[in-house]
Protein backbone atom coordinates (compact mmCIF):
# COMPACT_ATOMS: atom_id res chain seq x y z
CA UNK A 1 0.00 0.00 0.00
CA UNK A 2 0.89 3.35 -0.74
CA UNK A 3 -0.15 7.35 -0.40
CA UNK A 4 -0.82 9.21 -3.13
CA UNK A 5 -0.24 12.92 -3.75
CA UNK A 6 -0.83 15.39 -6.42
CA UNK A 7 0.77 18.48 -6.68
CA UNK A 8 -0.48 21.38 -8.91
CA UNK A 9 -1.05 18.96 -11.13
CA UNK A 10 -1.75 20.52 -14.83
CA UNK A 11 -2.58 18.89 -18.13
CA UNK A 12 -2.59 20.83 -21.29
CA UNK A 13 -3.86 19.61 -25.23
CA UNK A 14 -1.99 22.06 -26.85
CA UNK A 15 -2.90 25.87 -25.74
CA UNK A 16 -6.58 24.15 -24.28
CA UNK A 17 -5.90 23.47 -20.39
CA UNK A 18 -8.22 20.82 -18.82
CA UNK A 19 -6.94 20.45 -15.25
CA UNK A 20 -5.63 23.78 -13.89
CA UNK A 21 -3.31 23.36 -10.73
CA UNK A 22 -5.00 20.35 -8.87
CA UNK A 23 -3.76 19.67 -5.41
CA UNK A 24 -5.09 16.47 -3.87
CA UNK A 25 -3.75 14.40 -0.77
CA UNK A 26 -4.77 10.46 0.04
CA UNK A 27 -3.43 8.64 2.76
CA UNK A 28 -2.46 4.93 2.64
CA UNK A 29 -5.56 2.76 2.88
CA UNK A 30 -7.86 5.78 2.38
CA UNK A 31 -10.76 5.31 -0.21
CA UNK A 32 -11.07 8.77 -2.02
CA UNK A 33 -13.38 9.05 -4.97
CA UNK A 34 -13.36 11.80 -7.75
CA UNK A 35 -16.98 13.07 -8.76
CA UNK A 36 -18.16 15.69 -11.01
CA UNK A 37 -20.19 16.25 -14.29
CA UNK A 38 -18.65 14.85 -17.62
CA UNK A 39 -15.75 16.67 -18.73
CA UNK A 40 -14.72 17.95 -15.19
CA UNK A 41 -11.10 16.54 -15.56
CA UNK A 42 -11.78 13.52 -13.05
CA UNK A 43 -10.70 10.51 -15.79
CA UNK A 44 -8.03 12.31 -17.09
CA UNK A 45 -6.57 13.04 -13.52
CA UNK A 46 -7.09 9.32 -12.98
CA UNK A 47 -5.06 8.58 -15.96
CA UNK A 48 -2.69 10.73 -15.11
CA UNK A 49 -2.14 9.27 -11.77
CA UNK A 50 -1.95 5.72 -13.66
CA UNK A 51 0.65 7.06 -16.09
CA UNK A 52 -2.19 6.50 -18.91
CA UNK A 53 -1.34 10.60 -19.88
CA UNK A 54 1.21 12.96 -19.55
CA UNK A 55 1.54 15.37 -16.79
CA UNK A 56 1.95 18.88 -18.56
CA UNK A 57 3.20 20.41 -15.11
CA UNK A 58 3.27 19.86 -11.68
CA UNK A 59 3.94 16.70 -9.40
CA UNK A 60 2.39 13.29 -8.86
CA UNK A 61 3.71 10.73 -6.24
CA UNK A 62 3.36 6.75 -5.45
CA UNK A 63 4.32 6.60 -1.53
CA UNK A 64 7.93 8.55 -1.68
CA UNK A 65 8.02 8.59 -5.65
CA UNK A 66 7.88 10.90 -7.91
CA UNK A 67 6.38 9.02 -10.68
CA UNK A 68 5.95 11.49 -13.67
CA UNK A 69 8.52 10.02 -15.65
CA UNK A 70 7.92 6.57 -14.87
CA UNK A 71 6.21 3.85 -17.16
CA UNK A 72 2.67 2.44 -15.67
CA UNK A 73 3.60 -1.17 -15.64
CA UNK A 74 6.40 0.54 -13.30
CA UNK A 75 3.93 2.07 -10.99
CA UNK A 76 2.57 -0.65 -8.96
CA UNK A 77 -0.98 0.11 -9.57
CA UNK A 78 -3.69 -2.08 -10.63
CA UNK A 79 -6.79 -0.27 -13.12
CA UNK A 80 -10.23 -1.54 -13.52
CA UNK A 81 -12.37 0.03 -16.33
CA UNK A 82 -15.49 0.94 -17.40
CA UNK A 83 -15.13 -1.77 -20.05
CA UNK A 84 -14.27 -5.01 -18.75
CA UNK A 85 -11.46 -5.67 -21.07
CA UNK A 86 -11.62 -9.31 -20.75
CA UNK A 87 -10.11 -11.99 -23.07
CA UNK A 88 -12.85 -13.84 -24.83
CA UNK A 89 -10.98 -17.14 -25.30
CA UNK A 90 -9.46 -17.24 -22.26
CA UNK A 91 -11.14 -18.68 -18.82
CA UNK A 92 -11.69 -16.71 -15.77
CA UNK A 93 -8.71 -18.06 -14.32
CA UNK A 94 -6.48 -17.59 -17.46
CA UNK A 95 -7.78 -13.76 -17.42
CA UNK A 96 -7.28 -13.35 -13.54
CA UNK A 97 -3.55 -14.72 -13.99
CA UNK A 98 -2.86 -13.06 -17.33
CA UNK A 99 -0.59 -10.45 -15.77
CA UNK A 100 1.42 -12.85 -13.43
CA UNK A 101 1.97 -15.02 -16.29
CA UNK A 102 3.17 -12.30 -18.71
CA UNK A 103 5.84 -11.11 -15.43
CA UNK A 104 6.80 -14.97 -15.48
CA UNK A 105 5.32 -15.70 -12.20
CA UNK A 106 5.64 -19.13 -10.86
CA UNK A 107 3.27 -21.44 -11.88
CA UNK A 108 1.63 -22.13 -8.46
CA UNK A 109 1.99 -18.76 -7.01
CA UNK A 110 -0.23 -17.54 -9.49
CA UNK A 111 -2.54 -20.22 -9.01
CA UNK A 112 -2.64 -19.76 -5.45
CA UNK A 113 -3.54 -15.61 -6.01
CA UNK A 114 -6.31 -16.56 -8.34
CA UNK A 115 -7.72 -19.16 -6.05
CA UNK A 116 -7.53 -16.38 -3.31
CA UNK A 117 -8.92 -13.72 -5.58
CA UNK A 118 -11.26 -15.76 -7.02
CA UNK A 119 -12.70 -16.67 -2.77
CA UNK A 120 -12.85 -13.22 -2.32
CA UNK A 121 -14.61 -12.14 -4.84
CA UNK A 122 -16.98 -15.18 -5.12
CA UNK A 123 -15.76 -16.43 -8.53
CA UNK A 124 -14.94 -20.22 -7.18
CA UNK A 125 -17.24 -22.09 -9.20
CA UNK A 126 -16.74 -19.61 -12.21
CA UNK A 127 -13.08 -20.00 -12.74
CA UNK A 128 -13.74 -23.00 -15.87
CA UNK A 129 -16.07 -20.47 -17.79
CA UNK A 130 -15.24 -18.31 -20.77
CA UNK A 131 -16.57 -14.18 -20.57
CA UNK A 132 -19.26 -15.05 -22.74
CA UNK A 133 -21.06 -17.29 -20.16
CA UNK A 134 -20.99 -14.91 -17.44
CA UNK A 135 -23.60 -11.91 -16.60
CA UNK A 136 -22.46 -8.24 -16.38
CA UNK A 137 -21.54 -8.39 -12.74
CA UNK A 138 -19.65 -11.28 -13.00
CA UNK A 139 -17.58 -9.85 -15.77
CA UNK A 140 -16.57 -7.06 -13.70
CA UNK A 141 -15.52 -9.26 -10.41
CA UNK A 142 -13.60 -11.26 -13.07
CA UNK A 143 -11.62 -7.42 -14.00
CA UNK A 144 -11.57 -6.56 -9.90
CA UNK A 145 -9.90 -9.96 -9.62
CA UNK A 146 -6.88 -9.78 -12.55
CA UNK A 147 -5.99 -6.56 -10.42
CA UNK A 148 -6.61 -7.82 -6.89
CA UNK A 149 -3.95 -10.85 -8.17
CA UNK A 150 -0.90 -8.12 -8.81
CA UNK A 151 -1.52 -7.08 -4.88
CA UNK A 152 -0.60 -3.51 -6.33
CA UNK A 153 0.03 -0.63 -3.82
CA UNK A 154 -2.71 1.36 -5.49
CA UNK A 155 -6.50 0.46 -6.88
CA UNK A 156 -7.44 2.74 -9.64
CA UNK A 157 -11.58 2.21 -10.55
CA UNK A 158 -12.63 4.48 -13.76
CA UNK A 159 -16.24 4.52 -13.83
CA UNK A 160 -16.87 0.75 -13.16
CA UNK A 161 -19.98 0.36 -12.35
CA UNK A 162 -21.45 2.54 -15.48
CA UNK A 163 -22.40 -0.59 -17.92
CA UNK A 164 -24.47 -2.14 -15.27
CA UNK A 165 -28.05 -2.10 -14.37
CA UNK A 166 -29.40 0.08 -11.37
CA UNK A 167 -29.83 -3.00 -9.00
CA UNK A 168 -26.66 -4.29 -9.68
CA UNK A 169 -24.93 -1.14 -9.21
CA UNK A 170 -26.24 -1.32 -5.97
CA UNK A 171 -25.14 -4.59 -4.95
CA UNK A 172 -21.67 -4.01 -6.75
CA UNK A 173 -20.96 -0.85 -4.58
CA UNK A 174 -21.63 -2.56 -1.68
CA UNK A 175 -19.31 -5.14 -2.53
CA UNK A 176 -16.37 -2.97 -3.67
CA UNK A 177 -16.34 -0.74 -0.19
CA UNK A 178 -16.33 -4.63 1.55
CA UNK A 179 -13.36 -5.57 -0.60
CA UNK A 180 -11.27 -2.54 0.53
CA UNK A 181 -12.31 -2.84 4.07
CA UNK A 182 -10.78 -6.37 4.00
CA UNK A 183 -7.99 -5.69 1.65
CA UNK A 184 -7.47 -2.00 2.90
CA UNK A 185 -5.31 -1.31 -0.49
CA UNK A 186 -5.65 2.61 -1.18
CA UNK A 187 -8.23 2.76 -3.62
CA UNK A 188 -9.16 5.97 -5.71
CA UNK A 189 -12.10 5.87 -7.58
CA UNK A 190 -13.91 8.09 -10.43
CA UNK A 191 -17.85 8.22 -10.83
CA UNK A 192 -20.41 11.17 -12.05
CA UNK A 193 -22.87 9.62 -10.13
CA UNK A 194 -22.94 11.34 -6.34
CA UNK A 195 -25.00 8.30 -4.50
CA UNK A 196 -21.96 6.07 -5.33
CA UNK A 197 -19.46 8.73 -4.26
CA UNK A 198 -21.33 9.72 -0.75
CA UNK A 199 -21.86 5.45 -0.07
CA UNK A 200 -18.64 3.87 -0.57
CA UNK A 201 -15.86 7.18 -0.02
CA UNK A 202 -14.06 7.74 3.04
CA UNK A 203 -13.19 11.12 1.13
CA UNK A 204 -14.96 12.78 -1.65
CA UNK A 205 -12.90 14.84 -4.29
CA UNK A 206 -15.64 17.15 -5.99
CA UNK A 207 -14.44 18.69 -9.67
CA UNK A 208 -15.24 21.28 -12.04
CA UNK A 209 -14.38 22.08 -15.54
CA UNK A 210 -10.65 21.47 -14.33
CA UNK A 211 -10.96 22.80 -10.59
CA UNK A 212 -10.96 21.26 -7.74
CA UNK A 213 -14.19 22.21 -5.77
CA UNK A 214 -14.60 20.89 -2.32
CA UNK A 215 -12.49 17.73 -0.76
CA UNK A 216 -13.71 16.37 2.85
CA UNK A 217 -15.91 13.59 3.60
CA UNK A 218 -19.13 12.63 2.47
CA UNK A 219 -20.93 14.50 4.98
CA UNK A 220 -18.81 17.26 5.47
CA UNK A 221 -19.50 18.06 1.50
CA UNK A 222 -23.88 17.20 2.23
CA UNK A 223 -23.62 19.32 5.65
CA UNK A 224 -21.22 22.26 4.75
CA UNK A 225 -21.23 22.63 0.89
CA UNK A 226 -18.16 25.50 0.36
CA UNK A 227 -20.02 26.88 -2.50
CA UNK A 228 -22.84 26.96 -4.71
CA UNK A 229 -22.26 24.10 -7.43
CA UNK A 230 -21.15 21.61 -4.42
CA UNK A 231 -24.12 21.98 -2.89
CA UNK A 232 -26.63 21.42 -5.78
CA UNK A 233 -24.14 18.31 -6.97
CA UNK A 234 -24.23 16.63 -3.46
CA UNK A 235 -27.37 15.54 -2.68
CA UNK A 236 -30.66 13.70 -4.22
CA UNK A 237 -33.00 15.35 -4.24
CA UNK A 238 -30.74 18.10 -4.77
CA UNK A 239 -30.92 21.45 -2.71
CA UNK A 240 -33.56 23.78 -3.42
CA UNK A 241 -31.41 26.98 -4.39
CA UNK A 242 -33.77 30.34 -4.82
CA UNK A 243 -32.15 33.25 -5.40
CA UNK A 244 -33.28 36.52 -3.95
CA UNK A 245 -32.14 39.66 -1.39
CA UNK A 246 -32.72 39.97 2.24
CA UNK A 247 -35.33 42.61 2.81
CA UNK A 248 -34.52 46.48 4.06
CA UNK A 249 -36.49 46.33 7.30
CA UNK A 250 -36.57 44.39 10.58
CA UNK A 251 -36.66 41.53 11.21
CA UNK A 252 -34.73 40.41 8.03
CA UNK A 253 -36.73 38.13 5.67
CA UNK A 254 -35.27 36.36 2.47
CA UNK A 255 -37.59 37.67 -0.21
CA UNK A 256 -37.02 35.58 -3.33
CA UNK A 257 -37.24 37.10 -7.15
CA UNK A 258 -40.14 34.88 -7.91
CA UNK A 259 -41.99 36.68 -4.67
CA UNK A 260 -41.87 34.12 -2.38
CA UNK A 261 -40.53 34.87 1.31
CA UNK A 262 -38.69 33.13 3.92
CA UNK A 263 -37.33 33.18 7.19
CA UNK A 264 -33.72 34.20 8.03
CA UNK A 265 -32.22 33.09 11.19
CA UNK A 266 -31.66 35.49 14.00
CA UNK A 267 -28.28 37.17 13.77
CA UNK A 268 -27.93 36.16 10.44
CA UNK A 269 -24.29 36.84 8.89
CA UNK A 270 -26.36 39.07 5.88
CA UNK A 271 -27.14 43.07 5.39
CA UNK A 272 -30.32 44.67 4.47
CA UNK A 273 -30.49 44.42 1.00
CA UNK A 274 -28.02 42.01 0.11
CA UNK A 275 -28.33 39.30 -2.81
CA UNK A 276 -28.14 36.03 -1.89
CA UNK A 277 -28.80 32.83 -3.26
CA UNK A 278 -31.46 30.81 0.05
CA UNK A 279 -30.25 26.78 0.20
CA UNK A 280 -32.42 24.14 1.99
CA UNK A 281 -32.16 20.49 1.54
CA UNK A 282 -35.39 18.92 1.49
CA UNK A 283 -35.70 16.56 4.11
CA UNK A 284 -34.90 19.73 6.25
CA UNK A 285 -38.80 21.20 5.51
CA UNK A 286 -41.24 20.27 7.59
CA UNK A 287 -45.01 20.43 6.27
CA UNK A 288 -48.20 21.06 8.57
CA UNK A 289 -46.99 24.17 10.59
CA UNK A 290 -45.07 27.36 9.74
CA UNK A 291 -45.22 30.63 8.46
CA UNK A 292 -44.69 30.03 4.77
CA UNK A 293 -47.40 29.16 2.00
CA UNK A 294 -47.12 27.13 -0.45
CA UNK A 295 -49.41 25.74 -3.55
CA UNK A 296 -48.60 21.86 -4.09
CA UNK A 297 -48.22 21.08 -8.30
CA UNK A 298 -46.92 17.19 -7.83
CA UNK A 299 -46.75 14.27 -5.15
CA UNK A 300 -43.95 11.75 -6.23
CA UNK A 301 -44.43 8.43 -3.44
CA UNK A 302 -41.60 6.39 -3.35
CA UNK A 303 -42.39 4.58 -0.38
CA UNK A 304 -40.65 5.40 2.52
CA UNK A 305 -40.59 9.18 1.22
CA UNK A 306 -42.81 11.16 -0.67
CA UNK A 307 -41.43 14.24 -2.38
CA UNK A 308 -43.71 17.24 -2.25
CA UNK A 309 -42.96 19.65 -5.00
CA UNK A 310 -44.45 23.18 -4.43
CA UNK A 311 -44.34 26.56 -5.80
CA UNK A 312 -43.84 29.83 -3.74
CA UNK A 313 -44.65 32.53 -5.58
CA UNK A 314 -43.09 31.34 -9.22
CA UNK A 315 -40.28 29.34 -7.17
CA UNK A 316 -40.44 25.81 -6.77
CA UNK A 317 -40.00 24.52 -3.61
CA UNK A 318 -39.36 20.31 -3.17
CA UNK A 319 -40.14 18.79 0.04
CA UNK A 320 -38.82 15.49 1.21
CA UNK A 321 -41.53 13.86 4.26
CA UNK A 322 -41.79 10.09 5.57
CA UNK A 323 -45.53 10.74 6.77
CA UNK A 324 -48.55 9.30 4.15
CA UNK A 325 -50.07 13.08 3.76
CA UNK A 326 -53.40 13.17 2.02
CA UNK A 327 -52.05 16.09 -0.54
CA UNK A 328 -53.20 16.99 -3.98
CA UNK A 329 -51.93 19.19 -6.52
CA UNK A 330 -53.48 22.40 -5.97
CA UNK A 331 -53.30 21.86 -2.11
CA UNK A 332 -52.27 25.20 -0.31
CA UNK A 333 -49.99 23.91 2.81
CA UNK A 334 -48.00 25.84 5.22
CA UNK A 335 -44.21 24.97 6.22
CA UNK A 336 -40.80 25.85 8.18
CA UNK A 337 -37.77 25.43 6.93
CA UNK A 338 -35.22 24.26 9.21
CA UNK A 339 -33.11 27.53 10.36
CA UNK A 340 -30.41 25.67 11.60
CA UNK A 341 -29.66 23.49 8.51
CA UNK A 342 -30.01 26.30 6.02
CA UNK A 343 -27.18 27.81 3.56
CA UNK A 344 -26.94 30.85 2.23
CA UNK A 345 -24.90 31.73 -0.83
CA UNK A 346 -23.33 35.12 -1.99
CA UNK A 347 -24.78 35.86 -5.97
CA UNK A 348 -21.54 36.80 -6.77
CA UNK A 349 -19.00 34.56 -5.70
CA UNK A 350 -21.39 31.73 -5.24
CA UNK A 351 -19.37 30.95 -2.20
CA UNK A 352 -21.52 29.55 1.02
CA UNK A 353 -21.78 32.49 3.29
CA UNK A 354 -21.80 31.76 7.54
CA UNK A 355 -25.68 31.45 9.05
CA UNK A 356 -24.63 32.88 12.15
CA UNK A 357 -22.19 34.57 14.22
CA UNK A 358 -18.73 32.70 15.15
Amino acid sequence: MASVSVANARKSYGHFEVLHGVDIDIEDGEFVILVGPSGCGKSTLLRMIAGLEEISDGKISIGSKVVNNVAPKERDIAMVFQSYALYPHLTVEANMGFSLKLAKAPKEQTKQRVRDAAQILGLEHLLDRYPRNLSGGQRQRVAMGRAIVRNPQVFLFDEPLSNLDAKLRVQMRSEIKQLHQRLKTTTIYVTHDQIEAMTMADRIVVMKDGYVEQIGSPLDLYDRPANLFVAGFIGSPGMNLIRGKVSTTEPLVFIADGGGELPLPHGACVTQGMEIIYGIRPEHITIGHGTVTAEVVLIEPTGAETQVTTMLGTDQLVATVRERLDLHAGDKLVMTPDLDRLHLFDVKTEQRLPTRPD
